[in-house]
């Protein structure tokens, strides 16, 4: 689906132009998003990168493995991250969330319904949805109990296959219509994320751009962005 094949149809730019954020809303944040191999060194690197500057949550990504190899894994992240305030947030699987008690779930289209993972994990934990491009999908998600929306990508990444690409209206649009807080994703690096902190992101979601080089530089570079 392209932004224009959008069920509510094409977004007036006035959005963009004409967005304040609200004052109300808190300062954007960094959402870090593991790589696929947490193997070897690994935990040592996400120590050093929250410990570079302010991480608000943190992404547990992997792929093709069964639960309790990821059990195995996460164990370690997860005290790093409740170590250092930081949520610890499991992609796509509610079971492992439970069974984890990790702070949160990140849902994609194909992975449940946030109703079903609030059934499942109850009131406490975080329940993110990814809703591409859509804002027919970010307003399901909202109605379905999500505690977060992620739009994306925004930018070229090699993270992972792009089939939908955003537009930075989107965040102003939901910034301006809804307190429910929404994520960016997507080829995000401290170059280009003052553009969507300006569009309204309450949260900059990377991977790449931190793991693909010095974690704790990155992560520095992004709190100059911020702010923090």
């Amino acid at each position: 689906m392209t932004l224009n094949e959008d069920p509510l149809g094409p977004l007036s730019p006035d959005f963009a132009t004409q967005f304040v954020r609200d004052v109300r809303r808190p300062p954007c944040q960094l959402y870090l998003i593991s790589p696929l191999d947490v193997t070897g060194t690994f935990p040592d690197r996400l120590a050093r990168a929250l410990d570079a500057g302010p991480v608000a949550a943190f992404q547990f990504r992997v792929k093709d493995i069964d639960q309790h190899a990821a059990a195995r894994l996460a164990e370690p992240l997860q005290k790093i991250c409740a170590d250092r305030d930081v949520a610890l947030i499991v992609n796509d699987s509610i079971s492992l969330t439970k069974r984890l008690g990790a702070d949160g779930v990140h849902l994609g289209q194909d992975d449940g319904d946030a109703r079903e993972a609030r059934d499942v994990l109850g009131p406490n934990v975080q329940i993110g949805v990814t809703v591409h491009d859509s804002r027919h999908l970010a307003m399901e998600a909202g109605e379905a109990g999500a505690d977060y929306v992620a739009f994306g990508a925004f930018y070229p990444t090699t993270t992972k296959q792009v089939a939908h690409v955003a537009d930075p209206v989107l965040l102003s649009w939901w910034s301006t219509v809804f307190e429910l807080p929404c994520v960016a994703i997507g080829g995000i690096t401290p170059a280009n994320a003052p553009d969507l902190v300006r569009a309204g992101a309450d949260f900059l979601a990377v991977s790449g751009a931190v793991w693909n080089g010095d974690e704790a530089a990155a992560v520095q570079a992004f709190a100059a962005v911020l702010g923090t």
